[in-house]
């Protein structure tokens, strides 16, 4: 009979051990959810591509177009002389051509004009109804204040 007490009371023992441990268990904390994709910032768009000069042709004469047909680096003293200028870019830009008397070092004009965005020709010209003395001279070609070209040629 001690033993069926005994074991009575181990089986009690335990039954209570179990409702105790039931009744203390801590709540399990609910799962904190993933925090939420965080979407990085759009880029800002590209920078638009700077004009650039593609070509500077030199003639006395030019098309509809503002091109030259017939390149030239000599010519006569009635000439009108004109600088064909291509650029392309994805901005607008401003252009300013400086011809000069090369033998002299004089400046005998300068011209800004602004070119738009996309492939563009513009034309300088230079003109002297009594003539151009003659010797070499230059046209410098200057995109936003930067020298992109200079080309030489000589009235003769």
């Amino acid at each position: 009979m001690n033993r069926t007490r005994l074991s009575q009371a181990l089986l009690v023992a335990v039954i209570g051990s179990v409702a105790l441990i039931g009744c203390k268990k801590k709540e399990e904390p609910a799962p904190v959810p993933p925090p939420a994709a965080v979407e990085p910032a759009p880029l800002p768009p590209p920078a638009a591509a700077p004009a650039t000069v593609s070509s500077v042709t030199l003639g006395n004469a030019i098309d509809a177009n503002n091109t030259i047909a017939t390149p030239l680096t000599a010519f006569a003293a009635g000439d009108t002389i004109h600088a064909s200028v291509a650029t392309d870019g994805a901005s607008p830009g401003s252009l300013t051509a400086k011809w000069t008397h090369v033998d002299s070092s004089q400046t005998v004009a300068e011209e800004t004009k602004d070119v738009p965005a996309g492939p563009a020709v513009t034309d300088f010209h230079i003109a002297k109804p009594d003539g151009w003395p003659t010797g070499k001279y230059k046209v410098e070609v200057s995109l936003d204040g930067s020298v992109v070209n200079t080309s030489e040629f000589e009235v003769k």
